[in-house]
Protein backbone atom coordinates (compact mmCIF):
# COMPACT_ATOMS: atom_id res chain seq x y z
CA UNK A 1 0.00 0.00 0.00
CA UNK A 2 2.94 2.32 0.65
CA UNK A 3 3.84 2.14 -3.06
CA UNK A 4 0.73 4.16 -3.97
CA UNK A 5 1.75 7.77 -4.57
CA UNK A 6 -0.10 10.70 -3.04
CA UNK A 7 -1.06 11.87 -6.54
CA UNK A 8 -2.52 8.48 -7.42
CA UNK A 9 -4.45 8.36 -4.15
CA UNK A 10 -5.91 11.83 -4.69
CA UNK A 11 -6.95 10.99 -8.25
CA UNK A 12 -8.57 7.71 -7.14
CA UNK A 13 -10.47 9.47 -4.34
CA UNK A 14 -11.76 12.13 -6.74
CA UNK A 15 -12.88 9.54 -9.27
CA UNK A 16 -14.48 7.26 -6.67
CA UNK A 17 -16.32 9.95 -4.74
CA UNK A 18 -17.49 11.53 -7.98
CA UNK A 19 -18.90 8.11 -8.84
CA UNK A 20 -20.94 8.20 -5.63
CA UNK A 21 -22.61 11.40 -6.81
CA UNK A 22 -23.32 9.71 -10.15
CA UNK A 23 -25.75 7.40 -8.35
CA UNK A 24 -27.89 10.38 -7.42
CA UNK A 25 -27.65 12.00 -10.84
CA UNK A 26 -28.35 8.72 -12.66
CA UNK A 27 -31.54 8.38 -10.63
CA UNK A 28 -32.62 11.96 -11.29
CA UNK A 29 -31.96 11.70 -15.03
CA UNK A 30 -33.85 8.38 -15.25
CA UNK A 31 -36.74 9.87 -13.27
CA UNK A 32 -36.83 12.93 -15.54
CA UNK A 33 -36.91 10.72 -18.66
CA UNK A 34 -39.76 8.59 -17.28
CA UNK A 35 -41.87 11.60 -16.32
CA UNK A 36 -41.22 13.27 -19.67
CA UNK A 37 -42.37 10.23 -21.63
CA UNK A 38 -45.43 9.82 -19.41
CA UNK A 39 -46.42 13.49 -19.70
CA UNK A 40 -46.06 13.39 -23.49
CA UNK A 41 -48.95 10.93 -23.70
CA UNK A 42 -47.26 9.11 -26.56
CA UNK A 43 -47.68 5.70 -24.92
CA UNK A 44 -51.37 6.30 -24.25
CA UNK A 45 -51.93 7.25 -27.88
CA UNK A 46 -50.04 4.20 -29.07
CA UNK A 47 -52.03 1.90 -26.78
CA UNK A 48 -55.30 3.38 -28.04
CA UNK A 49 -54.24 3.09 -31.67
CA UNK A 50 -53.43 -0.59 -31.18
CA UNK A 51 -56.92 -1.23 -29.83
CA UNK A 52 -56.05 -1.38 -26.12
CA UNK A 53 -54.73 -4.08 -23.84
CA UNK A 54 -57.75 -6.34 -24.11
CA UNK A 55 -57.73 -6.53 -27.92
CA UNK A 56 -54.05 -7.32 -28.46
CA UNK A 57 -52.36 -7.42 -25.06
CA UNK A 58 -48.95 -8.82 -25.96
CA UNK A 59 -48.55 -6.65 -29.06
CA UNK A 60 -49.56 -3.57 -27.09
CA UNK A 61 -47.06 -4.31 -24.33
CA UNK A 62 -44.35 -5.03 -26.90
CA UNK A 63 -44.89 -1.78 -28.78
CA UNK A 64 -45.19 0.34 -25.64
CA UNK A 65 -42.04 -1.18 -24.14
CA UNK A 66 -40.00 -0.69 -27.32
CA UNK A 67 -41.15 2.91 -27.71
CA UNK A 68 -40.52 3.75 -24.06
CA UNK A 69 -37.05 2.22 -24.08
CA UNK A 70 -36.15 4.04 -27.31
CA UNK A 71 -37.33 7.40 -25.96
CA UNK A 72 -35.64 6.81 -22.61
CA UNK A 73 -32.37 6.04 -24.39
CA UNK A 74 -32.53 9.22 -26.49
CA UNK A 75 -33.42 11.43 -23.53
CA UNK A 76 -30.65 10.00 -21.35
CA UNK A 77 -28.02 9.84 -24.12
CA UNK A 78 -26.33 13.22 -23.38
CA UNK A 79 -25.95 12.25 -19.72
CA UNK A 80 -24.73 8.78 -20.68
CA UNK A 81 -22.07 10.31 -22.93
CA UNK A 82 -20.78 12.36 -20.01
CA UNK A 83 -20.99 9.69 -17.32
CA UNK A 84 -19.84 6.65 -19.29
CA UNK A 85 -17.44 8.04 -21.89
CA UNK A 86 -16.26 11.59 -21.27
CA UNK A 87 -15.64 11.09 -17.55
CA UNK A 88 -13.83 7.79 -18.10
CA UNK A 89 -11.69 9.45 -20.78
CA UNK A 90 -10.86 12.44 -18.62
CA UNK A 91 -9.56 10.14 -15.86
CA UNK A 92 -7.48 8.12 -18.32
CA UNK A 93 -9.52 4.95 -17.79
CA UNK A 94 -10.34 4.49 -21.47
CA UNK A 95 -8.78 5.46 -24.80
CA UNK A 96 -11.83 4.39 -26.80
CA UNK A 97 -13.00 6.91 -29.37
CA UNK A 98 -16.40 8.52 -29.00
CA UNK A 99 -17.78 6.82 -32.11
CA UNK A 100 -16.42 3.47 -30.93
CA UNK A 101 -18.08 3.94 -27.56
CA UNK A 102 -21.33 5.11 -29.14
CA UNK A 103 -21.52 2.10 -31.45
CA UNK A 104 -21.05 -0.30 -28.56
CA UNK A 105 -23.55 1.65 -26.46
CA UNK A 106 -26.17 1.30 -29.22
CA UNK A 107 -25.48 -2.43 -29.40
CA UNK A 108 -25.64 -2.85 -25.63
CA UNK A 109 -28.92 -0.92 -25.41
CA UNK A 110 -30.38 -2.99 -28.26
CA UNK A 111 -29.54 -6.24 -26.47
CA UNK A 112 -30.84 -5.07 -23.10
CA UNK A 113 -33.99 -3.71 -24.76
CA UNK A 114 -34.75 -7.12 -26.23
CA UNK A 115 -34.39 -8.73 -22.81
CA UNK A 116 -36.42 -6.04 -21.01
CA UNK A 117 -39.17 -6.13 -23.64
CA UNK A 118 -39.56 -9.89 -23.35
CA UNK A 119 -39.60 -9.61 -19.57
CA UNK A 120 -42.22 -6.85 -19.82
CA UNK A 121 -44.49 -9.09 -21.89
CA UNK A 122 -44.20 -11.83 -19.27
CA UNK A 123 -44.71 -9.46 -16.32
CA UNK A 124 -47.73 -7.73 -17.85
CA UNK A 125 -49.24 -11.14 -18.63
CA UNK A 126 -48.87 -11.97 -14.92
CA UNK A 127 -50.43 -8.62 -14.03
CA UNK A 128 -53.50 -9.54 -16.06
CA UNK A 129 -53.79 -13.18 -14.96
CA UNK A 130 -52.66 -13.17 -11.32
CA UNK A 131 -53.08 -9.51 -10.30
CA UNK A 132 -52.85 -10.27 -6.59
CA UNK A 133 -49.50 -12.07 -6.68
CA UNK A 134 -47.95 -10.84 -9.93
CA UNK A 135 -45.00 -9.39 -8.02
CA UNK A 136 -44.00 -12.80 -6.60
CA UNK A 137 -44.18 -14.61 -9.95
CA UNK A 138 -42.39 -11.73 -11.66
CA UNK A 139 -39.49 -12.07 -9.24
CA UNK A 140 -39.16 -15.67 -10.43
CA UNK A 141 -39.10 -14.47 -14.03
CA UNK A 142 -36.27 -12.04 -13.19
CA UNK A 143 -34.28 -14.83 -11.49
CA UNK A 144 -34.66 -17.16 -14.49
CA UNK A 145 -33.67 -14.43 -16.94
CA UNK A 146 -30.61 -13.59 -14.80
CA UNK A 147 -29.39 -17.21 -14.87
CA UNK A 148 -30.05 -17.55 -18.61
CA UNK A 149 -28.05 -14.39 -19.30
CA UNK A 150 -25.14 -15.69 -17.21
CA UNK A 151 -25.11 -18.89 -19.31
CA UNK A 152 -25.47 -17.34 -22.77
CA UNK A 153 -23.55 -14.10 -22.29
CA UNK A 154 -20.01 -15.51 -22.68
CA UNK A 155 -21.08 -17.54 -25.72
CA UNK A 156 -23.26 -15.15 -27.69
CA UNK A 157 -23.02 -11.61 -26.28
CA UNK A 158 -19.51 -10.84 -25.03
CA UNK A 159 -17.86 -11.90 -28.34
CA UNK A 160 -19.90 -9.12 -30.02
CA UNK A 161 -17.87 -6.55 -28.09
CA UNK A 162 -14.41 -8.12 -27.87
CA UNK A 163 -12.17 -10.52 -29.72
CA UNK A 164 -11.34 -13.66 -27.72
CA UNK A 165 -8.26 -15.61 -28.80
CA UNK A 166 -6.86 -18.78 -27.21
CA UNK A 167 -4.13 -18.01 -24.71
CA UNK A 168 -0.78 -18.89 -26.33
CA UNK A 169 1.35 -21.73 -24.92
CA UNK A 170 3.71 -20.60 -22.23
CA UNK A 171 4.10 -20.04 -18.49
CA UNK A 172 0.87 -18.06 -18.12
CA UNK A 173 -1.32 -20.63 -19.83
CA UNK A 174 0.40 -23.48 -17.99
CA UNK A 175 -0.20 -21.77 -14.64
CA UNK A 176 -3.88 -21.15 -15.40
CA UNK A 177 -4.42 -24.72 -16.65
CA UNK A 178 -2.79 -26.16 -13.53
CA UNK A 179 -4.90 -23.99 -11.24
CA UNK A 180 -8.08 -24.88 -13.12
CA UNK A 181 -7.40 -28.60 -12.85
CA UNK A 182 -6.54 -28.25 -9.19
CA UNK A 183 -9.86 -26.53 -8.45
CA UNK A 184 -12.00 -28.78 -10.67
CA UNK A 185 -12.78 -26.09 -13.24
CA UNK A 186 -12.78 -26.86 -17.01
CA UNK A 187 -9.39 -25.91 -18.41
CA UNK A 188 -10.06 -26.26 -22.14
CA UNK A 189 -11.28 -22.69 -22.76
CA UNK A 190 -8.63 -20.15 -21.75
CA UNK A 191 -8.64 -16.89 -23.69
CA UNK A 192 -7.03 -13.49 -23.88
CA UNK A 193 -9.38 -10.69 -24.95
CA UNK A 194 -8.78 -7.11 -26.01
CA UNK A 195 -10.24 -5.49 -22.91
CA UNK A 196 -8.06 -2.42 -23.48
CA UNK A 197 -10.40 -1.60 -26.37
CA UNK A 198 -12.94 -0.32 -23.84
CA UNK A 199 -11.07 0.18 -20.60
CA UNK A 200 -7.65 0.52 -19.05
CA UNK A 201 -8.84 -1.48 -16.04
CA UNK A 202 -6.82 -4.46 -14.88
CA UNK A 203 -9.17 -7.44 -14.96
CA UNK A 204 -9.98 -11.07 -15.77
CA UNK A 205 -13.07 -13.23 -15.45
CA UNK A 206 -14.35 -16.78 -15.36
CA UNK A 207 -17.77 -16.85 -17.01
CA UNK A 208 -20.46 -19.48 -17.49
CA UNK A 209 -22.20 -22.14 -15.42
CA UNK A 210 -22.62 -25.91 -15.22
CA UNK A 211 -19.31 -26.94 -16.77
CA UNK A 212 -19.27 -24.19 -19.40
CA UNK A 213 -16.48 -22.19 -17.76
CA UNK A 214 -14.51 -19.82 -19.96
CA UNK A 215 -11.42 -18.26 -18.43
CA UNK A 216 -10.62 -14.88 -19.98
CA UNK A 217 -7.68 -12.58 -19.25
CA UNK A 218 -7.77 -8.95 -20.39
CA UNK A 219 -4.77 -7.83 -22.41
CA UNK A 220 -4.42 -4.99 -19.88
CA UNK A 221 -2.96 -7.51 -17.44
CA UNK A 222 -0.05 -8.27 -19.76
CA UNK A 223 0.45 -4.66 -20.78
CA UNK A 224 0.72 -3.68 -17.10
CA UNK A 225 3.41 -6.29 -16.57
CA UNK A 226 1.50 -8.90 -14.60
CA UNK A 227 3.74 -11.79 -13.55
CA UNK A 228 2.64 -15.39 -13.03
CA UNK A 229 1.95 -15.02 -9.26
CA UNK A 230 -0.29 -12.02 -9.98
CA UNK A 231 -2.17 -13.90 -12.68
CA UNK A 232 -2.59 -16.94 -10.45
CA UNK A 233 -3.90 -14.72 -7.65
CA UNK A 234 -6.39 -12.89 -9.90
CA UNK A 235 -7.56 -15.96 -11.83
CA UNK A 236 -7.87 -17.88 -8.57
CA UNK A 237 -10.22 -15.17 -7.35
CA UNK A 238 -12.35 -15.39 -10.51
CA UNK A 239 -12.41 -19.18 -10.26
CA UNK A 240 -13.81 -18.78 -6.76
CA UNK A 241 -16.87 -17.04 -8.22
CA UNK A 242 -17.43 -19.98 -10.59
CA UNK A 243 -16.65 -22.79 -8.12
CA UNK A 244 -18.95 -21.40 -5.44
CA UNK A 245 -21.83 -20.64 -7.86
CA UNK A 246 -21.87 -16.99 -6.94
CA UNK A 247 -23.97 -16.16 -10.02
CA UNK A 248 -26.70 -18.51 -8.82
CA UNK A 249 -26.58 -17.22 -5.26
CA UNK A 250 -26.75 -13.66 -6.56
CA UNK A 251 -29.72 -14.60 -8.75
CA UNK A 252 -31.46 -16.03 -5.65
CA UNK A 253 -30.77 -12.89 -3.65
CA UNK A 254 -31.85 -10.74 -6.57
CA UNK A 255 -35.15 -12.63 -6.86
CA UNK A 256 -35.88 -12.03 -3.17
CA UNK A 257 -35.07 -8.34 -3.48
CA UNK A 258 -37.07 -8.16 -6.72
CA UNK A 259 -40.10 -9.60 -4.96
CA UNK A 260 -39.80 -6.92 -2.27
CA UNK A 261 -39.29 -4.13 -4.83
CA UNK A 262 -42.23 -5.26 -6.97
CA UNK A 263 -44.46 -5.69 -3.92
CA UNK A 264 -43.70 -2.10 -2.89
CA UNK A 265 -44.21 -1.02 -6.50
CA UNK A 266 -47.66 -2.61 -6.46
CA UNK A 267 -48.50 -0.72 -3.28
CA UNK A 268 -47.05 2.61 -4.45
CA UNK A 269 -48.33 2.59 -8.02
CA UNK A 270 -51.67 4.36 -7.63
CA UNK A 271 -50.49 7.41 -5.62
CA UNK A 272 -47.35 7.82 -7.74
CA UNK A 273 -49.30 7.56 -11.00
CA UNK A 274 -51.78 10.20 -9.83
CA UNK A 275 -48.93 12.44 -8.70
CA UNK A 276 -47.13 12.18 -12.06
CA UNK A 277 -50.19 12.31 -14.31
CA UNK A 278 -53.34 13.76 -12.78
CA UNK A 279 -55.13 13.53 -16.13
CA UNK A 280 -55.59 9.78 -15.65
CA UNK A 281 -58.72 9.31 -13.55
CA UNK A 282 -58.09 5.73 -12.40
CA UNK A 283 -54.63 4.60 -13.53
CA UNK A 284 -54.33 0.83 -13.93
CA UNK A 285 -51.10 -0.94 -13.16
CA UNK A 286 -51.73 -3.45 -15.98
CA UNK A 287 -51.91 -0.62 -18.53
CA UNK A 288 -48.62 -0.63 -20.50
CA UNK A 289 -49.03 3.11 -21.10
CA UNK A 290 -48.21 3.43 -17.39
CA UNK A 291 -44.85 1.68 -17.90
CA UNK A 292 -42.92 4.90 -17.09
CA UNK A 293 -44.56 4.94 -13.65
CA UNK A 294 -43.44 1.38 -12.94
CA UNK A 295 -39.97 2.26 -14.20
CA UNK A 296 -39.76 5.37 -12.01
CA UNK A 297 -40.79 3.46 -8.88
CA UNK A 298 -38.49 0.52 -9.53
CA UNK A 299 -35.45 2.68 -10.33
CA UNK A 300 -36.07 4.70 -7.15
CA UNK A 301 -36.32 1.61 -4.96
CA UNK A 302 -33.26 0.01 -6.58
CA UNK A 303 -31.27 3.19 -5.97
CA UNK A 304 -32.30 3.13 -2.30
CA UNK A 305 -31.33 -0.54 -2.21
CA UNK A 306 -27.80 0.08 -3.48
CA UNK A 307 -26.18 -0.64 -0.08
CA UNK A 308 -27.93 -4.03 0.05
CA UNK A 309 -26.83 -5.00 -3.46
CA UNK A 310 -23.29 -3.82 -2.72
CA UNK A 311 -23.18 -5.83 0.50
CA UNK A 312 -24.21 -8.97 -1.39
CA UNK A 313 -21.44 -8.33 -3.90
CA UNK A 314 -18.78 -7.58 -1.26
CA UNK A 315 -19.51 -10.84 0.54
CA UNK A 316 -18.98 -12.77 -2.69
CA UNK A 317 -15.79 -10.86 -3.50
CA UNK A 318 -14.37 -11.62 -0.05
CA UNK A 319 -15.24 -15.29 -0.50
CA UNK A 320 -13.53 -15.31 -3.91
CA UNK A 321 -10.39 -13.75 -2.39
CA UNK A 322 -10.36 -16.47 0.27
CA UNK A 323 -10.77 -19.13 -2.44
CA UNK A 324 -7.79 -17.70 -4.32
CA UNK A 325 -5.60 -17.71 -1.24
CA UNK A 326 -6.56 -21.28 -0.35
CA UNK A 327 -5.92 -22.67 -3.82
CA UNK A 328 -3.48 -20.35 -5.60
CA UNK A 329 -1.37 -19.60 -2.50
CA UNK A 330 -0.30 -16.23 -3.94
CA UNK A 331 -0.97 -13.53 -1.31
CA UNK A 332 1.77 -11.26 -2.65
CA UNK A 333 0.66 -11.70 -6.25
CA UNK A 334 -2.96 -10.99 -5.33
CA UNK A 335 -1.92 -7.95 -3.30
CA UNK A 336 0.15 -6.53 -6.18
CA UNK A 337 -2.78 -7.00 -8.54
CA UNK A 338 -5.16 -5.32 -6.10
CA UNK A 339 -2.93 -2.28 -5.76
CA UNK A 340 -3.15 -1.81 -9.54
CA UNK A 341 -6.92 -1.36 -9.24
CA UNK A 342 -6.47 1.79 -7.13
CA UNK A 343 -6.62 3.82 -10.36
CA UNK A 344 -10.40 3.44 -10.37
CA UNK A 345 -11.24 2.55 -6.77
CA UNK A 346 -10.02 4.58 -3.78
CA UNK A 347 -8.05 2.23 -1.56
CA UNK A 348 -8.96 3.33 1.97
CA UNK A 349 -12.55 4.57 2.34
CA UNK A 350 -14.29 5.03 5.68
CA UNK A 351 -16.35 2.06 6.84
CA UNK A 352 -19.58 3.96 6.11
CA UNK A 353 -18.52 4.86 2.57
CA UNK A 354 -17.49 1.27 1.92
CA UNK A 355 -20.73 -0.18 3.29
CA UNK A 356 -22.89 2.12 1.18
CA UNK A 357 -21.03 2.57 -2.09
CA UNK A 358 -18.45 -0.20 -2.59
CA UNK A 359 -19.41 -3.40 -4.43
CA UNK A 360 -15.91 -4.78 -3.61
CA UNK A 361 -14.17 -4.65 -0.25
CA UNK A 362 -11.65 -1.82 -0.12
CA UNK A 363 -8.19 -2.53 -1.52
CA UNK A 364 -6.68 -1.85 1.90
CA UNK A 365 -8.96 -4.41 3.55
CA UNK A 366 -8.29 -7.02 0.85
CA UNK A 367 -4.52 -6.56 0.95
CA UNK A 368 -4.57 -6.79 4.75
CA UNK A 369 -6.55 -10.04 4.55
CA UNK A 370 -4.00 -11.45 2.08
CA UNK A 371 -1.11 -10.54 4.41
CA UNK A 372 -2.90 -12.08 7.41
CA UNK A 373 -3.33 -15.31 5.42
CA UNK A 374 0.37 -15.17 4.47
CA UNK A 375 1.43 -14.82 8.12
CA UNK A 376 -0.70 -17.83 9.07
CA UNK A 377 0.39 -20.07 6.17
CA UNK A 378 4.03 -19.23 5.35
CA UNK A 379 4.70 -22.83 4.29
CA UNK A 380 2.09 -22.63 1.50
CA UNK A 381 3.10 -19.35 -0.14
CA UNK A 382 3.98 -19.81 -3.79
CA UNK A 383 3.31 -23.58 -3.76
Amino acid sequence: MATISATARAKAIAYTQGGHWLLLWNWLVSLFAAVLVLKSGVLSRLRTRLGGVRARPNLTVFCCAVLFLALDFLIELPWSVYANWWRETSYGLTTQSFMGWLGEDFMSVAISSIVITLMSIAIYALLRRVPRYWWAYSAGVIAVVTVVMVVISPIFIEPLFNAYTPAPPGPVRNAVVALARQTGIPSDKIFVYNGSKQSERYTANVAGLFGSARIALSDTMFRDGADVPEIRGVVGHEMGHYAHFHALWFALGLSILSALVLYLTNWMFLPVARMFDGSVRIPEIADPAMLPVLFAIVISLVTLGTPVLNTMSRLQESDADAFSLRHAHEPDGLARALVKTVAYRASSPSWLEEDIFYDHPSVERRVHAAMVWKSKHPELVGR
